[in-house]
C-alpha cells in the first residue's frame, strides 16, 4: 500500500506556492496591444472639441452682440425721451417768451396811449 507517490514537505510546500501564483497570475493585467485606431481616435475628439469650443464661441458672441443690441435700443429710448423732454421744454419757454413780449407790447401801447391821453 506503500506504492503511492511519496511526497515530501517541502514538495508539499512549493506545490502550494506554485498553485497559489497561478492563482495570482490570473488577476494580474495583461499587456495590452495599443488599438491601432487610437491615433485616429484621439485627432477626433479633438476635432470633436474644437468644434464644440466653436459653437461655445458663437453662441457667446450672439448674446454679446443681443446684449449690445438692447444696450443700443435702450440707450435711444433714453435720448428719445430726453430729446422729447427737451423740446418740450423749448416750447414752453419760447410760450413763455412770446406771452412776455405780448404782455411788453400791450404795456408800452397803454403807457404810449396814457401819454397820448395827458397831451390832449
Amino acid at each position: 500500500m506503500r506504492d503511492l507517490k511519496q511526497t515530501g514537505f517541502n514538495d508539499r510546500i512549493s506545490a502550494q506556492k506554485d498553485a497559489k501564483a497561478a492563482l495570482l497570475a490570473k488577476f494580474k493585467p495583461k499587456a495590452a496591444a495599443p488599438d491601432p485606431e487610437f491615433d485616429k481616435l484621439a485627432e477626433k475628439r479633438a476635432a470633436e472639441k474644437e468644434a464644440q469650443r466653436q459653437q461655445h464661441e458663437l453662441a457667446k458672441a450672439e448674446l454679446r452682440r443681443e446684449k449690445a443690441e438692447k444696450e443700443a435700443a435702450r440707450m435711444a429710448a433714453e435720448q428719445a425721451l430726453q430729446d422729447e423732454a427737451d423740446a418740450a421744454r423749448r416750447a414752453a419757454r419760447k410760450e413763455r417768451k412770446q406771452l412776455t413780449k405780448e404782455e411788453q407790447k400791450a404795456a408800452r401801447d397803454a403807457r404810449y396811449a396814457a401819454r397820448k391821453a395827458r397831451q390832449r
